[in-house]
């Protein structure tokens, strides 16, 4: 047998950290792996397809996935990646228990139609999910609305009829909420994580005045306080958790950012399950889209990772979200997916939150006796508008991370490829990736 022969992964990409250790990340195994100022030369060298003496790096090497054998289709392995996205064995909900609110925030692109959930389609979801549990491995559940609190019987009858399927079936099941966190007391936080909610996000757009101003309540009233009173609550509890702190900024509220977080550093800093996600607004459809002061394509890309930094260098936790976009179909909206699929709170079914009432996702309906009618080709336009016709996509180092799917409804909307800002930005994020990791371990 002649020695193995290896080439560079094409889905490698490379940094440095603030140290200057080589950092390596390759987008089809999610490996990321740091290599010290005197182990470089070498790895360099095996990346360039030079033999090099220590087998024991070159095998490391291999394993991760930043050198593949010569006879590897690399194509091919990421053309099967996307293919598994169509498995059978997993379903994603993303729930609307209802579509109101509390808040009416300025760049909120909803215009809640209907209130809570029906009574037909919290039956024919549960019928739904308890037929098709028999065939499931993973069930996960995300809560949204509108305010998902305001119909917390729901979330509480439905989640408790989800476990029992899982349970009775052996389906691994998880969820987690994005809720504006005005209702978030200790009382209904603890009744959340009985229901197996363990994935938690709130936003915060400021301090007081910059937050009150930006994420209205519908009474006119002050919202900020009551938010923060019950997260520092709920830093008190023991447990496993994941509190994913959402700050979006624009042109308007930027100045405000260090205060923000010299703030949230004061109260949470050390504590890993309360994590920062800073994301840019966007004109996602709203009453004041026009009017709106969003950030430059350009700023909206550096500021996510100059405030995750900053952030992160005053001991505040990074979001687990941006670590999970690395991983092999990370990236993937869930609207692209096949095993996902959006519930209203009239039963209604859509592929995507942001787009509820464009025809396109109009999808089908959840009958009583839990069948589902889907409009199969509206259906396919979210599941198949990705890599499969776009050659820059195809040839893209971040490819099995997003499958050129990142977001859908933006390639819809501009026919550009919604690349993400953690493909973007790689070099800075494996680099706040490091950091992260040298903060927990401090911790």
């Amino acid at each position: 047998m002649g020695e193995k022969k290896y080439k560079k992964s094409r889905f490698n990409a490379m940094s440095h950290t603030d140290s200057g250790e080589l950092i390596l990340f390759n987008s089809y195994t999610g490996a990321i792996a740091t290599f010290s100022k005197e182990e470089e030369g070498t790895v360099v060298a095996a990346l360039k397809g030079e033999t090099i003496s220590d087998q024991e790096l070159t095998k490391n090497l291999h394993e991760m996935g930043f050198l593949v054998s010569e006879q590897v289709d690399e194509m091919l392995r990421a053309e099967f990646l996307h293919q598994t996205q169509h498995r059978t064995d997993a379903l994603h909900l993303s729930i609307l228990p209802t579509e109101e609110c509390n808040f009416r925030c300025i760049y909120c692109y909803e215009n809640f139609p209907r209130g809570k959930m029906t009574d037909q389609a919290r039956k024919g979801l549960q019928r739904f999910v308890q037929e098709k549990s028999t065939v499931l491995k993973n069930l996960s559940v995300s809560w949204y609305g509108g305010e998902p609190l305001l119909a917390l019987d729901v979330i509480g009858e439905l989640s408790e009829s989800f476990i029992a399927s899982s349970k009775e079936n052996d389906v691994d099941y998880s969820a987690e909420i994005a809720t504006n966190g005005y209702y978030l007391s200790v009382e209904v936080f603890q009744q959340l994580l009985d229901w197996q909610i363990t994935r938690f996000m709130v936003t915060l757009d400021g301090p007081e005045d910059v937050h009150n101003s930006r994420r209205v309540h519908r009474e006119g009233g002050k919202s900020f306080q009551n938010i923060f009173d019950n997260l520092l609550e709920i830093a008190k509890l023991p447990g496993d958790f994941e509190m994913h702190l959402r700050v979006n900024f624009d042109n308007s509220n930027l100045g405000s950012m260090d205060s923000l977080i010299d703030l949230l550093s004061e109260h949470f800093a050390g504590d890993p399950r309360f994590q920062m996600y800073f994301r840019p607004v966007g004109r996602w459809g709203g009453k004041n889209d026009e009017h709106m002061p969003v950030c430059d394509s350009h700023t909206a890309d550096t500021k996510v990772f100059e405030l995750s930094e900053s952030a992160l260098q005053k001991g505040l936790n990074m979001s687990s979200y941006v670590e999970n976009l690395l991983t092999p179909a990370g990236a993937v909206c869930y609207c692209a997916k096949p095993t996902a699929l959006v519930v209203s709170a009239d039963g209604s079914l859509h592929k995507c939150t942001l787009a509820l009432d464009e025809e396109i996702n109009q999808i089908g309906q959840i009958n009583e006796d839990g069948s589902l009618d889907l409009d199969y080709d509206r259906l396919a336009f979210w599941v198949t508008s990705g890599e499969e016709k776009d050659e820059v996509c195809q040839s893209c180092f971040f490819r099995p991370a997003c499958q050129g799917n990142n977001c859908p409804f933006y390639r819809k909307a501009t026919g550009q490829q919604p690349c993400s800002f953690e493909k973007k930005q790689i070099k800075k994020v494996l680099n706040l990736i490091w950091q992260k990791n040298i903060l927990l371990q401090k911790g």
